[in-house]
């Protein structure tokens, strides 16, 4: 395994691999790997002769008063979980080397960026949109992974890639969970004992949701409301969003609709803060017996 810390090492070491015709399979990460980054690498790898990893903790998507200084970090961690899955490259840049002076361009989605964590973490989605241009240019793969644990991010890279003709296939991977449910996710250890208790009424909802939805007179107000107070039950939890929006469009959805009228994909997806961690997840929800 190599790891590369510039640019131009990246660029050396990708022509190296496509002299010998190995396809390249890219996963980018902000790092603190866990089990859910580990079953992206392993896809990787499985799908492609040659699997890449960058790990850059990128301040362009945090806002002023977000964890960025205080986001996990753990490079021998990293680098170990990435050999165990077999990355043939590791990209760990600095920030300087990403940024050698303050970007003055921006990649912008519209719409699909106007909801949940796009309307709540205002200019989030532009840092992800300039950072994931940056290296699907870089490393330039055959295929890209991204959890969809993070829906909205799939689908503004998605939505991107497809405007911007970046000769990529995206690959959306399903969301790994703990054994009781929680979602994998680099904050998790910010969690205390009684908030990591608390948090799994997330998925406990989610898959509530999965059963409320067969009610053929359950409209969108309903669902979101019981989706509401279901995760209130826990004391700890503070709701950012609760929203059911049709998926990948993320469009809103009028609140008196039923929801067995809907004949797009819907996706339900929240937000909530335990102490001062913030935790998303999301279902794509079954219809097909509504």
């Amino acid at each position: 395994m190599i790891v590369c810390r510039t640019k131009a090492e990246l660029k050396e070491q990708l022509q190296n691999l496509r002299l010998a015709g190995k396809t390249i399979g890219f996963v980018p990460t902000m790092g603190y790997l866990h089990e859910g980054h580990a079953s992206l690498l392993r896809r990787a790898k499985e799908e492609n002769t040659a699997a890449v990893l960058s790990v850059f903790v990128n301040p362009m998507q945090f806002g002023p008063n977000e964890d960025l200084d205080r986001y996990p970090r753990d490079e021998e961690r990293d680098l170990g979980l990435a050999s165990q899955c077999g990355v043939d490259i590791v990209f760990m840049p600095s920030v300087s080397e990403m940024y050698p002076s303050a970007p003055l361009t921006a990649v912008v989605v519209h719409k699909v960026t106007e909801q949940l964590c796009g309307a709540s973490r205002p200019g989030h989605f532009d840092g992800v949109g300039l950072v994931v241009s940056k290296l699907l240019h870089l490393v330039n793969p055959n295929k890209a992974y991204f959890g969809m644990k993070d829906a909205q991010q799939v689908a503004v890279i998605t939505q991107m890639v497809i405007d911007l003709d970046f000769p990529v296939e995206i690959v959306p991977c399903s969301i790994v969970r703990e054994p009781d449910g929680l979602a994998l996710s680099s904050r998790n250890v910010y969690l205390t004992p009684l908030q990591r208790e608390q948090a799994v009424i997330l998925s406990q909802t989610l898959k509530l949701a999965d059963q409320w939805i067969k009610e053929p007179q359950l409209t969108v107000q309903s669902l979101v409301g019981r989706a509401q107070e279901h995760i209130l039950q826990a004391s700890e939890a503070i709701i950012d969003y609760v929203e059911l929006l049709t998926f990948p469009e993320l469009t809103r959805l009028e609140d008196d609709i039923r929801v067995s009228e809907i004949e797009q994909p819907l996706i339900l997806a929240c937000a909530v803060k335990f102490g001062s961690t913030r935790l998303i997840d999301n279902t794509i929800l079954d219809k097909m017996e509504v």
